[in-house]
């Protein structure tokens, strides 16, 4: 676990009918919230705009931040980014804003080497704090392998156009702290 960083980013996953965060959002939300009561930062992103139903997911992990001792003001939301690497961009453009440097990543195990690298891609001191690990199936492991090296590919083909959207994230956070529509 890292001394210290500015913040923390817990990144989004999928959202059950309930309305509650799957298994491994619920993983991570209690990841964020645990190194947030230990110090590790002032302050927590939850990064995710994809919705599952009525739900989006930066907003359901606020809400399990809240549950888990973060209180409501130490969390912002990044409610645009629909990918890992649009996480990255979204979320540095938040921290940027904070003056933020350097950030703890929370995601699954699995997930952590691409999730990191699209966040230095961006710019950002990226250090990882993984969810905790639980014990899949070899199908499961092969599939998350599979997913991985397929998205950390096209991941690093739209980070060559990332300049297009950061200049987009720059402007929606703008125009939400102007109060324009």
């Amino acid at each position: 676990m890292p001394l210290n960083a500015d913040a923390i980013v817990v990144l989004g996953c999928r959202v059950l009918p309930s309305g509650r965060p799957a298994a491994p959002g619920a993983r991570r939300a209690a990841r964020a919230a645990e190194a947030y009561r230990d110090g590790v930062a002032p302050w927590v992103i939850a990064s995710g705009g994809r919705r599952w139903g009525a739900q989006i997911e930066a907003r359901v992990l606020a809400a399990e931040l809240q549950r888990g001792g973060v209180p409501a003001h130490a969390i912002l939301q990044d409610l645009w980014s629909l990918t890992t690497h649009e996480n990255a961009i979204f979320s540095a453009a938040l921290l940027r804003r904070a003056g933020a440097r350097r950030a703890a990543i929370v995601t699954c195990s699995w997930h952590m080497a691409r999730a990191l690298q699209n966040f230095r891609d961006v710019g950002i001191d990226a250090c990882g704090l993984p969810a905790p690990r639980v014990s899949e199936p070899m199908v499961a492991r092969a599939l998350q392998r599979g997913h991985e090296v397929v998205s950390t590919w096209l991941d690093a083909r739209a980070m060559r156009r990332r300049r297009v959207l950061s200049e987009s994230a720059a402007w929606l956070l703008d125009t939400a702290r102007q109060g324009e529509p």
